[in-house]
């Protein structure tokens, strides 16, 4: 906001004297860089050991932790066994302790091999920690760098988690991060008929807030399991706030592997439910958009690979769009979903006589209800399907209002 008065400054002073318009633009550009420069480092809770480490002294401990829990260049796992913390065990989300495991796949029990730390799997058949797994442990450490999105299954772990502690009467620690989609809200609210592990609560697909905060309107909402209470401390990260530009420092996926595809995640991943590709099985995982039966000037071939071992699509060439060429900042700006995708996508095949979404109706299940694929096979353009959203999603943002802990994207 600040900036934006700046040039905004600049160019009334233009507007009387053209021989001073060059110089008062290049002073605005000049401040407007210096002040981004020294904007304050994003500092996460796990790195504010000050401030948590008296919480956690004397506690049996289990974490819930993954490949992005890390103090600096260190895990946080191996920082506290440094630190003489007693690690009872790790509960792995989807994807593993390490985030190597593909999108979907069981993760399995075992033992960490640098620490033997037992390794609890939250992803496959328990996915939520079970009193027995629970018995030595007096306090829950939740750790995990989330994406924003409804269906990045980390805040359904979350809430499992939260009713574990609240069932079995242990605290619960949040070091919180950053939420690199947290500068808007969007898209279709979920109908709790289409609950599942990709959308447990009624809130929209991208629905701006950090794991505390979320955690926190579990919380206060009374959403959990029989309206149970969970005992949470939110450790803040500081200089952060719903507008600040923060890029992950590790991968919090094996198919989300840059910031690109963390901002066009939430746009995309509406075409798992699909007959189209988003480039698992390539090195621009969502940041692709094909299929073979479909048209653009850009080929892409997925094959079999590590987070991806059975790819759509795998072995066969694929035509459609690359967006990895958009710059970031234009995908930051945007500040909304891009439906046009889904919508132009839908129109070709239609037109085409090919089946667009996937006979499981896990595109249902990804937009959390079957209206949004009713609105597209009716011929909504995106502003009428954008239009819909509208009502639902000022309701939910006056409620959200109540649970954030950093300042929004729409204070001034």
């Amino acid at each position: 906001m600040r900036n934006q008065l700046i040039l905004s400054i600049s160019l009334f002073i233009c507007f009387f004297s053209t021989s001073s318009c060059t110089k008062a633009q290049e002073e605005a550009e000049h401040t407007t860089t210096a002040i981004e420069q020294t904007e304050a480092k994003v500092i996460v809770g796990a790195e504010q050991l000050d401030r948590y480490m008296p919480m956690i002294l004397g506690h049996s401990i289990g974490m819930v932790v993954n490949q992005t829990s890390m103090v600096n260049n260190e895990h946080l796992v191996d920082k506290l066994v440094s630190e003489g913390l007693t690690i009872k065990a790790v509960f792995a989300p989807e994807h593993g302790f390490r985030g190597t495991a593909d999108a979907g796949e069981k993760v399995q029990n075992g033992v960490d091999s640098k620490t033997g730390i037992p390794i609890v799997s939250l992803y496959g058949t328990n996915r939520k920690p079970t009193p027995k797994q629970l018995e030595e442990i007096s306090l829950i450490i939740f750790d995990i760098q989330d994406v924003g999105a409804r269906f990045y299954t980390y805040i359904s772990t979350l809430e499992y988690v939260m009713e574990a502690c609240a069932e079995q009467g242990i605290p619960l620690l949040i070091l919180d991060r950053p939420n690199p989609n947290g500068h808007f809200v969007d898209g279709p609210m979920l109908d709790l008929d289409y609950q599942s592990f990709v959308g447990r609560q009624q809130i929209p697909v991208v629905h701006g807030m950090t794991v505390g905060e979320y955690a926190q309107f579990l919380n206060g909402e009374q959403l959990l399991k029989n309206g149970v209470q969970t005992d949470v401390t939110v450790i803040t990260s500081k200089n952060y706030t719903h507008n600040t530009h923060y890029e992950l420092p590790v991968a919090p996926s094996p198919n989300l592997p840059n910031q690109q595809s963390i901002l066009l995640y939430p746009s995309l991943c509406f075409f798992e439910g699909t007959n189209m590709s988003i480039g698992r099985g390539t090195n621009k995982q969502f940041q692709l958009l094909g299929a073979p039966n479909y048209t653009g000037s850009f080929e892409f071939m997925p094959v079999s690979m590590p987070g991806a071992k059975y790819p759509k699509f795998e072995n066969e060439i694929c035509f459609g769009e690359d967006l990895s060429a958009i710059s970031i900042t234009e995908s930051q700006n945007e500040a909304q979903l891009n439906i046009s995708y889904l919508v132009d996508a839908y129109k070709y095949f239609s037109a085409n006589n090919q089946e667009f979404f996937l006979p499981n109706n896990f595109f249902d299940k990804l937009a959390g209800s079957n209206e949004l694929r009713r609105q597209l096979e009716a011929g909504y353009d995106e502003f009428k399907i954008r239009s819909s959203w509208q009502p639902d999603l000022q309701l939910f943002k006056e409620v959200r209002k109540q649970y954030l802990l950093y300042p929004d994207f729409e204070e001034e």
